[in-house]
């Protein structure tokens, strides 16, 4: 399968697709004669999976560590659960900021309405 069908079938750019392999999510492919990259059903599968695991806010880093310990036979749920905590965490961090921030967004709209615009102060 050459990168364009790769990138096709798991939903994603051929730029990903080259990015991924240069940040280690995908083992470098075999190239043919001529030069093209020959890649398997089971680099769709792992680029699925990569995408899966970004939207559940796992890092780059951490979805390359979890993908060699599975290729190494090392990887258990016990053994992985603290890249899941670690995602947690930044979420929770973030909705925080967030939180933070919408009070203080609240408050500059309050100031504005009442005349004192936050906006225009120097």
């Amino acid at each position: 399968m050459k990168i364009a069908q790769v990138a096709a079938a798991a939903g994603v750019s051929i730029d990903t697709v080259r990015f991924y392999e240069r940040r280690g999510v995908l083992p470098p492919a075999p190239r043919t004669a001529a030069g093209y990259r020959i890649f398997t059903e089971a680099t769709v599968t792992r680029i699925r999976l990569t995408r899966r695991l970004q939207g559940l806010g796992l890092t780059l880093d951490e979805i390359t560590g979890a993908l060699h310990a599975w290729h190494e036979g090392q990887a258990t749920c016990e053994s992985e659960r603290w890249r899941l905590h670690a995602a947690l965490d930044r979420i929770e961090t973030r909705i925080a900021d967030l939180t933070r921030l919408r009070g203080d967004v609240r408050d500059a709209v309050a100031a504005c309405e009442a005349g004192s615009c936050p906006v225009l102060v120097s």
